[in-house]
C-alpha cells in the first residue's frame, strides 16, 4: 500500500479546537469593585468544597479574580465564609 500525504492544517489551529467566541460569565455584570465584607457575593466563586472557583469559569479579568481571592480569604478568616 501506498503511504498516504500527511493532511494540512489549517490556520495554524490544534486539532479540536474551533473557531469560539469566549464565554462570559454574568458573576460581575455591572460590578466595578468588589467588597470584601459582602459574603453573599463572594459565596458565588466558592464551591461547595470551599475551593475557589478559577477566572477562566468566572469571566473575571486578573485584577478582579485577585481582589475575589483576597477578599474570600479575608471571609474566611472572619468567619463569614466557610
Amino acid at each position: 500500500m501506498p503511504k498516504r500525504p500527511p493532511k494540512k492544517r489549517t490556520n495554524n489551529k490544534r486539532r479540536g479546537q474551533e473557531d469560539e467566541v469566549k464565554k462570559r460569565s454574568r458573576f460581575l455584570e455591572g460590578v466595578t469593585d468588589i467588597d470584601i465584607t459582602d459574603h453573599d457575593f463572594l459565596r458565588k466563586f466558592v464551591t461547595e468544597h470551599g475551593k475557589i472557583i478559577p477566572a477562566r469559569m468566572t469571566g473575571a479579568s486578573a485584577k478582579q479574580q485577585r481582589q475575589i481571592k483576597h477578599g474570600i480569604r479575608r471571609a474566611r478568616t472572619m468567619g463569614l465564609l466557610q
